[in-house]
């Protein structure tokens, strides 16, 4: 059913870092927070270049930075997580929506199995640890998205929890160093999605689109483990390759289906950590890069100031680079956390503890998805390095770049040329291309089978290098 449109009315200077394993230990220097009255020309300071700070003076400290992530992954299926409206991105306003999304008196959640099987594969892909007995909880919010106001989670008993994220990013002087790192995953739970308010300044109005209220989410918690925009985005882009190739989630971050919260802080080496600030619904890696690094130095520079820091939920403004207080943050006691009494225990079985004669349509098999797990990112770039002798660093270029790594396995089906000179001609020339007309890689005008023909020219020594340069630039 469509439900109504529901309506709301209502009345510097550079600061320098010292590298460290690809990322930086902070020290005095910080901006002066956000401001929109910057001479033109003047980037902001989460956009302006890391530059190797000098040896301290006398009676100045390091900074360490301590960085957590609450990862939100919409997971895909076709129906909502407690409900059987369909999920479609970009539909008509308050055209998904059920009786239960919109929150009539007497209607009850039914838990959707896709989603529960998502969430074990997840879990399993980054080395949780299941639990065979998880509980849903209610967690109060009074937001007019929410029109029941609580949200339907996982917060005394996750389905998974222990987990770990490994990670690799480039380092050094060209980048070839590939360095390794872990986030612990401290849990991964179900829950269901709020609405979405579309805010009308021009009328002082609220509009509410409850289409996306109850489409099942993962939640995934790191550890406070990196210590830096660059670290947190990597690992954000690692998980969503991963998520990826499960198909748990499309995890695209430009349609919301995948959204970040960064808890920050900073304090001196060796002592106590420092009061954490949260950022908020962070939807781009280069955006959450830039916002922890500038909130990192916004905090540094308080604290040397002789402020303090309060424990807060900021915004990030991408056009101004900087991160913009919101609300004090809630605690425990304010989500009024509760049992959700519509719900049962969801109870999941291994092989050992399978019911005789259990039916696989009212059980969930731990072991059976276990063994459907596909080949992940990381073993992709190990084979990729052994097949064709490749740098790490290009077998990282593949894969993060949308449908690169299939448009090359294709060139390298159709040519006999070698494959670091596949490598070159696909991530130098065809990559470059593309960026430099803005296009996505499904958008190449160049097809596999053309530069296969092109390369396969040049290795006949039947043009050369010039002669295919000029076919290329025909090709485009």
């Amino acid at each position: 059913m469509a439900a109504p449109m529901l309506r709301l009315c209502c009345p510097g200077r550079r600061w320098a870092l010292a590298c460290i394993d690809g990322c930086s230990r902070h020290r005095r220097g910080a901006p002066n927070g956000c401001t929109s009255s910057r001479k033109r020309g003047q980037s902001s300071v989460a956009q302006q270049p890391f530059i190797t700070a000098q040896k301290p003076r006398k009676g100045e400290h390091e900074w360490a930075a301590v960085v957590g992530l609450e990862i939100h992954a919409q997971i895909s299926s076709k129906s909502k997580l407690f409900s059987g409206s369909q999920v479609h991105f970009a539909a008509p306003p308050n055209s998904l929506v059920s009786f239960f999304d919109a929150s009539l008196p007497g209607t009850l959640p039914v838990l959707n199995r896709r989603c529960v099987e998502a969430a074990v594969m997840t879990g399993l892909a980054l080395n949780c640890r299941i639990n065979k007995k998880s509980l849903f909880d209610r967690k109060h919010y009074f937001y007019a998205d929410l029109p029941a106001g609580y949200q339907i989670t996982q917060q005394r008993l996750p389905i998974a929890v222990n987990g770990s994220l490994v990670y690799s990013f480039c380092a050094g002087k060209n980048r070839s160093q590939v360095i390794n790192k872990t986030a612990r995953v401290k849990q991964i739970q179900l829950e269901q999605d709020s609405g979405k308010s579309l805010h009308d300044d021009l009328r002082s109005q609220t509009l509410i689109d409850l289409n996306r209220a109850g489409v099942g989410l993962l939640e995934v918690v790191l550890e406070p483990d990196m210590s830096c925009g660059e670290e947190a985005a990597t690992a954000v882009r690692e998980l969503q390759l991963i998520l990826q190739a499960l198909g748990t989630s499309q995890a695209n971050m430009a349609e919301g289906q995948l959204r970040v919260d960064a808890n920050i802080s900073v304090h001196h080496p060796g002592e106590p950590l420092g009061v954490r600030t949260e950022v908020k619904n962070l939807n781009s890696a280069r955006f959450l890069a830039k916002a922890i690094d500038y909130e990192i130095q916004r905090q540094i520079n308080e604290l040397e100031n002789g402020g303090e820091i309060l424990n807060e939920t900021r915004s990030f403004d991408s056009k101004l680079g900087c991160t913009i207080p919101m609300r004090d943050k809630e605690g425990k006691q304010d989500y009024r956390f509760m049992p959700e009494p519509n719900l049962p225990p969801l109870l999941l079985y291994d092989t050992e503890s399978l019911p005789a004669g259990a039916d696989p349509q009212q059980v969930i098999d731990i072991d059976r998805i276990r063994e459907q797990l596909p080949e992940l990112p990381s073993v992709t770039r190990e084979k990729l390095v052994q097949q064709y002798g490749m740098l790490p660093e290009h077998s990282f270029t593949l894969l993060n770049e949308v449908g690169l790594l299939e448009f090359f396995q294709n060139v390298m089906k159709e040519t006999r040329a070698e494959p670091k000179k596949v490598t070159s001609w696909v991530l130098n020339t065809l990559l470059g291309f593309l960026k430099q007309q803005n296009l996505a890689v499904s958008e190449s005008p160049v097809t596999p089978s053309a530069l296969a023909e092109l390369l396969n020219l040049l290795d006949r020594k039947a043009i050369s290098s010039s002669a295919a340069k000029q076919n290329w630039k025909r090709f485009r």
